[in-house]
């Protein structure tokens, strides 16, 4: 059982580092870095983002780097520890999700929700974090503006979401996103880099 134990801890240690970000290609090294900054948030579609997170779950804490794809097709999330070695992957495209661990593990459901729900207890809306993260509402309520009118505090449901930005850009995407969930989960990210990828790019 003490066994069986530790390795569910194991598990859950890497899955929940996986989920961040959820946010969130099981390689060695990251992909190439992120371009130049897109013109707008209110334009940018598909996109890659590279970036420095740090997430607690509950009792754990987890930090690294991300590498973020995602199109219309669907979306890779690539962490890394700090020193850039490939630590798990997240594949989601239509009707299909898996999240492989370091260690090799495969998971699959039909979707990311279904699959965190299944891995961690909870589901974590990923549709949602991919307009979060440019800085849209996505049916949340905007409870905040800054100056430029650009948003600064969401709401959904038990989620609370926060921005900051780099410079006096109205039209400028998120430099550092802060969401929690009902005090349970919590992810700190900040973006080092932002492209626009083509729409037909595809992971």
């Amino acid at each position: 059982m003490a066994m069986e134990s530790g390795g569910r801890r194991r598990l859950l240690r890497a899955a929940g580092c996986a989920l961040c970000a959820a946010l969130l290609a099981g390689c060695a090294a990251m992909p190439p870095t992120a371009g130049p900054t897109p013109a707008s948030r209110h334009a940018l579609e598909s996109f890659l983002l590279e970036g420095r997170f740090s997430l607690r779950q509950e009792a754990q804490n987890h930090s690294g780097r991300l590498n973020w794809r995602h199109t219309a097709a669907g979306d890779e999330v690539l962490l890394a520890s700090p020193f850039g070695q490939g630590v798990a992957e997240i594949v989601a495209t239509a009707g299909q999700a898996t999240l492989t661990t370091s260690d090799g593990r495969i998971y699959a459901a039909p979707d990311v929700p279904s699959l965190t729900e299944r891995v961690l207890g909870y589901r974590l809306p990923l549709q949602r974090l991919t307009d979060w993260v440019r800085g849209r509402a996505a049916g949340a309520e905007i409870v905040a503006r800054d100056a430029q009118g650009r948003p600064l505090q969401l709401r959904h449901e038990d989620w609370r979401i926060e921005y900051a930005y780099d410079g006096d850009d109205a039209a400028a995407l998120p430099a550092r996103l802060f969401a929690e969930r009902a005090g349970a989960f919590e992810l700190r990210l900040r973006i080092d880099g932002w492209s626009a990828l083509p729409p037909e790019a595809a992971p």
